[in-house]
């Protein structure tokens, strides 16, 4: 199954191996799959003498990794295949002691505070771009904890049970037979709700408050931008981010970005990773600022893993997020008809009927796409008019499967207690509600900025964006915004960039002065 240059990748990945690990297979003799998932694992487990493959009769497919002849916790129900075979081999990196994807100490600390035990089943499908990185954040947490048990799902090999579980969106994470997450998500974000849902033992957890000269909140251009230029000033650098990347990290194409004809957004993602650690900078990633008090000049922050960092200067630039419909019936179908990414959940709706709500560039081109794998795609736009580049409204009327109205207000989610089976739409100028019946509805109505957590201690506009002046100074002294989350025009990547190098040279410049 694995060709021999990828085999030859995997000796030396595995070279360092200092434990033993079996895959412990149960698969059943009558399995359609029983050879593909052998021939797989026995493949890579000839690429190390500690690999050992053991199979066992079994009612179905899959198998658990065993360490010294111990179990680990982690199962995997399917073929790590496709997106999923580097989940497989940082399971095993991770569990040896050797893998790269663990957060830092202070994340670690809260996932083996975690209070258990706790069951946790991923479902997914092997063509999603988001389940794996929520399949290596639980099996890293199961690693981490020994309370901690989790098994990928292949929901492609195991229908019947999605079915009953009524899945329709992946990621789909369930807690002890609870759902608790669909969707892409970060190691930060499935731990609050870990929390939220089994409780942490805080008295383990150490409360040292740190001093830095300055703290960025968020980790896309703009963030990266502004720890780089204070770094490079010999200041002590904090960076407070969810995720490196942020939104860029779900762009699939940029081509805009000046001196880059193209590139992706996972791979600019991974490219300011590498430039901001190149310096100094402290990299406190998968947490979320929860408070900022002011004391003095100083600005205390408390993130959601229970650090204290205190500041005299803070750069707020975190960004904006996927904006709702906030209509009746939306948050209970999320991830049961109501979708944000067609890339990862259009597969689940193959023939069927589906709407997009937005008539910008990336609801058209969910509709694009959609269009090629569902029998009809209906677009609703809030404006009198489309608002997207001309070569995809181009695109889109070519498609004789899809269907446009404009002056459209979505205004509920219809369900059946089980999953969506119908939009609410009302026209703008006739005023005249219909209901119409589909299978599912892909939300793509743009950004808003995420200050919530600051919006006490600055001024904001009405869309909440925070006021800056030309320096990207707020009304506090000491306090800076840059990028999305501010009211500078244009929300760009390239524009993003220059704004966080120039909130972090009017900090210094206000450091310099004895402003601050």
């Amino acid at each position: 199954m694995l060709d021999s240059a990828l085999k030859e990748q995997l000796k030396d990945i595995f070279a360092g191996l200092g434990a033993n690990f079996t895959f412990d297979i149960n698969v059943s003799s009558q399995h359609e799959d029983r050879n593909e998932l052998l021939e797989l694992l026995e493949d890579v487990a000839a690429c190390s003498d500690h690999l050992t493959c053991s199979v066992n009769e079994g009612d179905g497919l899959e198998f658990t990794i065993l360490k010294n002849g111990a179990r680990t916790g982690i199962t995997f129900r399917g073929i790590p295949n496709g997106h999923e075979f580097t989940s497989l081999l940082l399971a095993i990196l991770n569990l040896d002691g050797k893998g790269k994807n663990f957060p830092d100490e202070g994340v670690c600390n809260r996932v083996k505070a975690l209070k258990g035990p706790i069951h946790l089943t991923t479902y997914v499908s092997l063509t999603c771009t988001n389940c794996p990185d929520v399949v290596q954040a639980l099996n890293a947490m199961t690693t981490l904890n020994p309370s901690i048990s989790h098994e990928m799902v292949d929901g492609a090999l195991n229908q019947e049970e999605v079915e009953t579980l009524k899945i329709q969106g992946v990621p789909s994470v369930f807690a002890d037979g609870k759902l608790i997450h669909v969707g892409r998500g970060e190691f930060g974000e499935l731990l609050a709700k870990l929390e939220e849902q089994y409780g942490v033992d805080e008295a383990s957890l150490s409360t040292e408050e740190k001093l830095y000269d300055v703290i960025v909140a968020g980790g896309g251009p703009a963030g990266v931008s502004a720890a780089i230029y204070s770094a490079r000033k010999g200041l002590k650098v904090a960076i407070v981010a969810e995720r490196v990347g942020g939104q860029v990290k779900e762009t699939v194409g940029i081509e805009n970005l000046i001196s880059v004809p193209e590139t992706t957004g996972s791979e600019l993602a991974d490219n300011l990773k590498t430039h901001l650690l190149r310096y100094p900078v402290d990299l406190l990633e998968h947490r979320k600022i929860e408070k900022v008090e002011l004391v003095g000049k100083e600005k205390q922050v408390t993130t959601s893993v229970g650090e204290k960092l205190t500041t005299p200067a803070l750069i707020i630039a975190t960004g904006a997020s996927w904006r709702k419909l906030n209509v009746p019936g939306e948050t209970e179908y999320i991830g049961r008809g109501v979708a944000f990414c067609s890339h990862c959940d259009g597969p689940f709706y193959v023939g069927k009927h589906v709407a997009v709500v937005g008539g910008g560039n990336s609801g058209i081109e969910a509709a694009i796409d959609l269009a090629s794998i569902c029998s009809r795609v209906t677009v609703f736009e809030f404006m009198d008019e489309l608002k997207a580049d001309q070569v995809l409204q181009e695109k889109l009327r070519s498609l004789s499967n899809v269907e446009v109205f404009v002056s459209s207000q979505t205004t509920e989610v219809i369900g059946n207690g089980d999953k969506l089976t119908a939009l609410r739409v009302k026209d703008r100028k006739t005023e005249e509600e219909r209901v119409i019946e589909l299978d599912g509805v892909f939300v793509q109505i743009g950004l808003t900025a995420n200050s919530g957590v600051f919006r006490d201690l600055v001024e904001t506009n009405r869309p909440g964006e925070i006021v800056i002046d030309a320096f990207c100074r707020t009304n506090v002294p000491g306090i800076y915004a840059a990028g999305d989350v501010s009211t500078v025009p244009y929300k760009q990547i390239i524009i993003s960039m220059g704004e966080g190098a120039k909130a972090a040279l009017s900090a210094f410049d206000d450091r310099v002065r004895g402003n601050i």
